[in-house]
C-alpha cells in the first residue's frame, strides 16, 4: 500500500489536515461514495476508518484525507510519499444511495468536507440540485473549496471567527435554506455537535437528514461491537449497518459518550509514541 503522492491542506497551529494519494488498484476500481476504509499505519499500530475522498481506477489509487488528531493520524502524518502503510482493508459500508431526489443541501464541517466530497459530486451527476455548505473554524482550515464549488449549484462558506465567507455556523445556513423552499434530502458530517444541530434543524422543517457516523472501530466487520449506535431503539453498527443512518432516528447522547470513552487512554498513548 504504497503512498504515491502526500499534500499537506491545511495547517494552522498543532492542527494539520492531510491527503494520502494510496496506491490500492483493487479497492480503487470497487469503491463507491460514501465507503470507507480500515487503515493501519505500521505493525503496532490500531486500525481506524477513513472515507474514500476519491479514486483513479486507471492509476489504481484512492484518496485519503485525515486530520492529525490521535494516534493513528499523527504516525500516518509522519508518512511521506514512498513509503507504504502496514495495511488497508476496503471498500467498507454501505454506498451512499445515489439517485434524483431534486434539490439537496449538503453540509460539511471541519474535516467533514472530505466526506461529503466524493457524495457532493456522485448526487450531481446523478442529476439533482445540489446545495453546499462548507465550515470551518477559521479560514486556514476549509479544505476542498474549489472541488466542492465545481459540483454545487449552491455555495455557501461559513467560519466561526468570520475569517472568510459568512461568521455563522453551518446550521444557520441550512435553516435559512430550507426556509426557502421543499428539500428532497440532506446530507450532513461532520463533528458530531454539528450533526446533531442539522438533525434538530432540518426535522423542523420536515426535512429527511441523512448523517455519516465515524464512530469507534477495531475490526471493522460487525466482530468486536466497538462502534454500536442506537439507531430507532435498535443497535446497529456503524462499520457494517453504515456509516450513514437517518439522523432523526439516532441516540445521540449515547453517541457522545461512547465517542468519550477513550479520550484519556488515546493522550497516554500518544505520550508514549512521543506524537
Amino acid at each position: 500500500m504504497k503512498i504515491m503522492n502526500k499534500a499537506i491542506l491545511a495547517r494552522t497551529g498543532d492542527t494539520r489536515i492531510t491527503r494520502l494519494d494510496i496506491l490500492a488498484p483493487h479497492i480503487a476500481k470497487e469503491a463507491a461514495a460514501g465507503q470507507f476504509v480500515v487503515v493501519i499505519a505500521c505493525a503496532e499500530g490500531e486500525r481506524i476508518p477513513l472515507t474514500i475522498v476519491d479514486k483513479d481506477p486507471v492509476k489504481g489509487t484512492i484518496a485519503l484525507i485525515f486530520q492529525e488528531v490521535g494516534l493513528t493520524t499523527r504516525l500516518l502524518g509522519r508518512l511521506d510519499k514512498g513509503d507504504s502503510l502496514f495495511a488497508v482493508a476496503g471498500p467498507l459500508g454501505h454506498a451512499t444511495e445515489i439517485k434524483d431526489y431534486g434539490r439537496v443541501i449538503i453540509v460539511g464541517g471541519g474535516v467533514g468536507a472530505a466526506e461529503i466530497y466524493p457524495v457532493a459530486k456522485a448526487l450531481k451527476t446523478a442529476g439533482n440540485h445540489t446545495a453546499v455548505i462548507l465550515g470551518a473554524r477559521t479560514k486556514e482550515l476549509l479544505i476542498l473549496e474549489d472541488e466542492l464549488k465545481s459540483n454545487a449549484d449552491e455555495f455557501y462558506v461559513t467560519t466561526d471567527d468570520g475569517s472568510y465567507g459568512r461568521k455563522a455556523f453551518t446550521t444557520d445556513v441550512l435553516k435559512d435554506l430550507l426556509a426557502k423552499g421543499s428539500c428532497g434530502l440532506v446530507y450532513a458530517v461532520g463533528p458530531i455537535p454539528m450533526m446533531r444541530t442539522a438533525s434538530s434543524v432540518s426535522g423542523g422543517f420536515g426535512a429527511r437528514t441523512i448523517v455519516s457516523l465515524n464512530a469507534l472501530m477495531v475490526d471493522a466487520t460487525g466482530m468486536c461491537g466497538c462502534c454500536r449506535v442506537s439507531v430507532g431503539g435498535k443497535t446497529k453498527f456503524s462499520c457494517v449497518d453504515g456509516p450513514e443512518f437517518e439522523a432523526s432516528l439516532i441516540d445521540w447522547d449515547e453517541l457522545v459518550k461512547r465517542n468519550r470513552v477513550y479520550l484519556d487512554k488515546e493522550k497516554h498513548i500518544c505520550n508514549l509514541y512521543k506524537v
